[in-house]
């Protein structure tokens, strides 16, 4: 600033923080200033309503820069970038390849391979018909990988394969391919990752001994270092715990104490520990809570060089991979087309704070699987933020906001303490074994669910400002369950070809490609390398699920009795007085139902008790809702009850407002039965009402 603008200034006296505090507490005019102005969080932090210097001054990472230790500010040193890691969830070979090279012309840079249930858990297809290429795309076969992955650039597209328990005969499947194919296993870059304990936490079960997931770990990681250096081999998911509702810190906390059970298990078999840390990659969901986000994934870099560094792991070992995937919870079947906006913002935050790759949901995700539009919607967000945003030319955008800063102190030492609490606990497993992180995370859902449910949490077109009368999406996606049909009677016709155990083989990763290149199905290497037929762990699951999903099932539950009746519950808003009296409540009260699908009949108002209950019992609408001033109320309401319920035993009256606790006994006397006001747990209140008027709930 021009040294001359800077004097100027200088005349007027700095403001100390205990001065704009006493102005502050004047204004909220007997308000607590705690109450109003500081705001806890699901990970009981206090945002307080400003930051300072001083907050951020005494802060150990803040003299680091990006690419150094502790990697709070990235670990790059040069540019932001990441990669635009789109999830491709088709389920067919063929048709899966013909997406991936499209897209991959369009601007994504590398290749989310998503995998349907049966293949991640070492299934067949035609031993598995129900869940096959639903959730994403099926493998059996060396033929399947061939048909799948058919013209694509390994040496210039990494690769991102979430395999649950299952990622050797995945990894066997694709090293075969390209070595029938003649080209250079060392080409293959990225990650193929394993992830037994998220499998576990997300169904409950597993199909494998844990010690044998272990062991396969380190063989394929043994391999990976010697075959294909650049390639990841873990892929550790804090999703799981995310999607179940959890808090940021419950995500960091159980996912930095799997990635210590997953370095001790490589460590314990011979693998350096600066190889084992390299071969982890880490991927974490990324929520609304925009600059909770942000803190989330620069605290994360810094507790996992901690730890890593504890291990004896060197300064680049201690760098965090992670990949970033906007999130689950957040989405809405209703108002899909908000679902872009979110989406948008939160892959906002996991490029400031430094994500490696970036995965941005489609907006149609919670509807259906993907189509070419919501594709390309979701991809150019990305590409958008990347090179007209220009994000990625910018190391670590938020470093230098005291917010930020102690944000991210604050998560990383909330996460810290948690972790510890954990390990205390014999580490993740043992915990999980015990509940404890199932639990956690459940108080978590539960608080959400219920701010959700009196729309202290708002989602918007859902629990407020909705459009009953919208339509559904336009773009709807290819039907292929002829196309798996076909699929699956491939599969039965390829010849079946016994694979002796590989349990006692010691190199078993080089044994699985083998007999994949001799014709050895998925299954069959699966099988042959532990996967038993039965679960043989077993824990409570985080069942993942999303935040919306309450009121859409009371919205739908209305939208079919709609079809069958012919019309929606009504409710009449009896209006007292003129529109300047009853405006805001009667706003109010129509938003309250709206939400649940409910009719609205409105009105100007009433200017007595006698003609707004004659309106309200004329209108043949089973709920009446008073709305007016409180002064009205007091006059009016009792006698315009009393009326309805008089003509109408049957309907249901209610006031906008919290009325005092005599005045609330005097109502419900006079036959009101509830009260709607922003206080009201909403979701509570529409389904009692549904009850009522014999609308079974989904």
């Amino acid at each position: 600033m021009d040294k001359k603008i800077v004097d100027q200034f200088s005349e007027f006296e700095i403001p100390s923080y205990e001065q704009w505090r006493d102005l502050t507490e004047q204004s909220l005019k007997g308000a607590s200033f705690e109450k109003r102005l500081i705001t806890e969080t699901y990970e009981g932090i206090l945002l307080q309503p400003m930051y300072r210097k001083e907050d951020a001054a005494t802060l150990p990472f803040l003299q680091s820069l990006p690419g150094m230790a502790p990697f709070t500010r990235g670990t790059k040193t040069l540019i932001n970038g990441w990669e635009i890691n789109q999830e491709i969830n088709v389920g067919i070979p063929t048709s899966f390849n013909k997406v991936a090279r499209h897209d991959l012309s369009k601007g994504q840079t590398s290749l989310n391979i998503v995998l349907d249930t049966p293949t991640k858990r070492g299934i067949n297809a035609n031993e598995a018909t129900s869940e096959v290429g639903k959730a994403g795309l099926s493998i059996s076969g060396v033929t399947d990988v061939a048909g799948a992955l058919k013209d694509i650039d390994f040496g210039n597209v990494p690769f991102h394969v979430s395999a649950g328990a299952n990622s050797l005969p995945i990894l066997a499947l694709i090293i075969a391919h390209l070595e029938q194919s003649g080209r250079q296993v060392e080409e293959l870059h990225g990650c193929i990752g394993m992830d037994p304990l998220a499998e576990l936490v997300e169904s409950g079960a597993l199909a494998y001994e844990l010690e044998d997931c272990y062991t396969l770990m380190a063989d394929i990681t043994k391999w990976a270092n010697e075959n294909t250096p650049h390639l990841q081999t873990v892929l550790i998911h804090g999703n799981v715990y995310h999607d179940g509702g959890s808090s940021t810190v419950e995500e960091l906390a159980f996912s930095l104490s799997t990635g210590v059970e997953y370095l001790q298990a490589l460590t314990s078999q011979g693998i350096d520990i600066n190889k084992a840390a390299s071969s982890i990659r880490f991927s974490f969901s990324i929520g609304s809570g925009y600059f909770m986000e942000i803190a989330k994934l620069r605290a994360a870099r810094t507790l996992w060089a901690r730890i890593v560094e504890t291990f004896g792991g060197n300064e680049e070992a201690q760098k965090m991979t992670m990949h970033a995937r906007t999130s689950a919870w957040t989405k809405t079947v209703f108002d899909p087309y908000v679902n872009m906006l979110r989406a948008t913002t939160e892959a906002f935050s996991a490029a400031v704070g430094g994500a490696d790759s970036i995965h941005v949901s489609c907006f149609d995700e919670a509807i259906q699987k993907s189509t070419a539009f919501s594709r390309r919607i979701a991809r150019n967000a990305s590409i958008i933020l990347k090179e007209e945003a220009h994000i990625a030319r910018t190391i670590d955008p938020a470093g230098g906001s005291w917010y930020v800063e102690v944000l991210t102190n604050e998560v990383a030492k909330k996460t810290w303490g948690l972790f510890q609490e954990t390990e205390r606990k014999g580490g993740i497993f043992q915990s999980l074994i015990k509940e404890f992180p199932q639990n956690l995370v459940q108080q978590t859902a539960s608080k959400r669910v219920g701010n959700i449910a009196s729309r202290k949490d708002i989602f918007v077109g859902t629990n407020m400002y909705v459009n009953i009368e919208e339509k559904g999406i336009d773009w709807l996606a290819i039907d292929e369950a002829s196309q798996i049909d076909d699929h699956i009677n491939k599969v039965k016709g390829r010849a079946h070809r016994p694979v002796a155990s590989l349990a006692a083989i010691p190199n078993k990763t080089e044994a699985s490609i083998q007999v994949a290149k001799q014709g050895a199905s998925l299954g069959e290497i699966a099988e042959a390398t532990g996967r038993r037929s039965e679960s043989v762990v077993s824990v409570k699951a985080i069942r993942p699920t999303r935040g919306a999903i309450q009121f859409e099932q009371l919205r739908q539950t209305i939208n079919e009795n709609a079809e069958k009746a012919g019309n929606r519950p009504k409710v009449f808003l009896a209006n007292l007085g003129p529109i300047s009296d009853h405006k805001v409540r009667a706003d109010f009260a129509a938003g309250f139902f709206e939400v649940g699908g409910f009719d609205v009949i409105q009105n100007n108002g009433f200017t007595s008790a006698k003609e707004a209950a004659d309106a309200a019992i004329a209108s043949n609408a089973g709920i009446v809702i008073i709305c007016g001033k409180d002064e009205d109320y007091q006059q009016t309401a009792i006698p315009l009850a009393r009326s309805i319920k008089k003509a109408d035993a049957q309907i249901t009256v209610l006031l906008a407002g919290k009325p005092s606790e005599v005045d609330e006994i005097r109502f419900k006397e006079a036959g009101i039965a509830e009260f709607a006001h922003a206080g009201s747990n909403c979701y509570d209140v529409l389904s009692q009402l549904l009850d009522k008027k014999g609308v079974a709930a989904l």
